[in-house]
């Protein structure tokens, strides 16, 4: 089954350098906690507010193992007013054979407010494992 699996971030300030150490960090969590092979990834986008342009966050991921060949593309995000400032959205489309709702979905930083729903969720997951 292709899913996606959905995460963001937030940087400091529009540095290259602050770009790629949050993209890749948000990157490796989502790999790791989805256990996602780059072989079964179709592809990655990544988008950011449109107060990020200093570096591309898909460099991020040309330094993670094996994702040389792992097709990603960056945009920029609807300009809505109010919206989080900052942010940098992925998504990764991924064959898996984990149910939808066992996604390890992650927001990090500031993007933590995006989804508290996902959170609050993830918290009581993790609590049911540690009582068992």
């Amino acid at each position: 089954m292709l899913r996606g699996v959905r995460g963001a971030t937030t940087v400091n300030s529009n540095e290259p350098d602050d770009i790629i150490e949050k993209t890749y960090e948000l990157l490796t969590l989502l790999i790791d906690k989805n256990g996602i092979q780059p072989t079964d990834v179709s592809s990655v986008i990544i988008t950011v507010t449109t107060d990020l342009n200093a570096e591309f966050p898909a460099k991020a991921m040309r330094k993670l193992k094996g994702w040389t060949y792992v097709p990603v593309m960056c945009m920029t995000e609807i300009p809505v007013p109010h919206a989080l400032e900052k942010c940098i959205r992925v998504m990764i489309h991924t064959n898996t054979d984990i149910p939808q709702h066992e996604i390890a979905h992650m927001y990090l930083h500031k993007a933590k407010g995006l989804r508290p729903d996902l959170e609050e969720e993830r918290k009581r997951n993790e609590m049911d494992q540690t009582a068992e």
